[in-house]
């Protein structure tokens, strides 16, 4: 395959970025999109040229780390992560335009890097439970009902990427947000920062210049875990709630 790249180029947070071109071929349609830039960066690099910076880390659909926009769509045409993006999924000749997350509280670092430590000081403001210290607790010593157990699970599996921060047009994290609130508050571990957790996350969300939301549900199609949107719902009503024994 024979691609047309047109890639977001930016030095740096404080410089003026611009779309490049780049062509690249022989491309596998067997390749990840990540080892097509793999591809790019190796002949920039022959050329004396500064390689394309982009995040990654497991390439395995894990960690979240390989967010971009390709083809104005997070994460690309497919709902997964960049790094399990084919390029079967693109045809010969195509021109693929590739940009960084865009939301205010994602300060571009370099090229497709973003800064998205907004997201821990999200989790460092609630995203815990109330734990002693010593050897770990006997397994089946708290029961945990089957339908919290399943709530929970399905909600852990947000891997934190950004997608949904990028899909949604007001840049809103609220997904992100309920995603981590509904996993613990459904937990009886939680049960101890249920109503603090809600409302020192949902705060500091407001405080990193995320915007609100307004279900349009973009966030939802974009998840690469399928996070579904009445998370928010359910976070919604744990906000109400402690903010009305608050």
């Amino acid at each position: 395959m024979n691609l047309t790249l047109r890639i977001w180029r930016q030095s740096g947070p404080d410089s003026a970025g611009r779309m490049t071109e780049y062509d690249v071929r022989d491309i596998s349609p067997e390749m990840s999109f990540l080892e097509m830039l793999d591809t790019l960066n190796e002949e920039l690099i022959l050329r004396g040229e500064e390689p394309v910076a982009f995040d990654h880390d497991c390439r395995e659909g894990i960690c979240g780390a390989c967010g971009m926009v390709i083809n104005g769509e997070a994460h690309g045409p497919e709902r997964t992560t960049t790094c399990q993006l084919h390029m079967r999924h693109f045809d010969d000749g195509d021109t693929i335009d590739i940009e960084p997350w865009r939301a205010s509280a994602f300060p571009v670092v370099k090229d497709l890097v973003v800064d998205r430590t907004a997201f821990d000081r999200i989790i460092g403001s609630g995203g815990y439970i109330t734990a002693p210290t010593g050897s770990a607790p006997e397994a089946h010593a708290t029961p945990v009902p089957k339908p919290a157990a399943d709530t929970a699970f399905e909600h852990a599996e947000c891997i934190g990427c950004g997608a949904c921060v990028a899909a949604c047009p007001n840049g809103s994290a609220m997904l992100f947000t309920s995603a981590k609130v509904v996993h613990l508050n459904s937990l009886p571990q939680g049960a101890p920062e249920r109503e603090s957790r809600v409302l020192d996350m949902v705060g500091q969300m407001d405080d990193e210049g995320f915007g609100g939301c307004t279900n349009t549900g973009e966030c939802a199609t974009a998840c690469p875990k399928g996070i579904p949107l009445f998370s928010i719902t359910k976070m919604n009503r744990e906000f109400v709630r402690a903010a009305r024994k608050a």
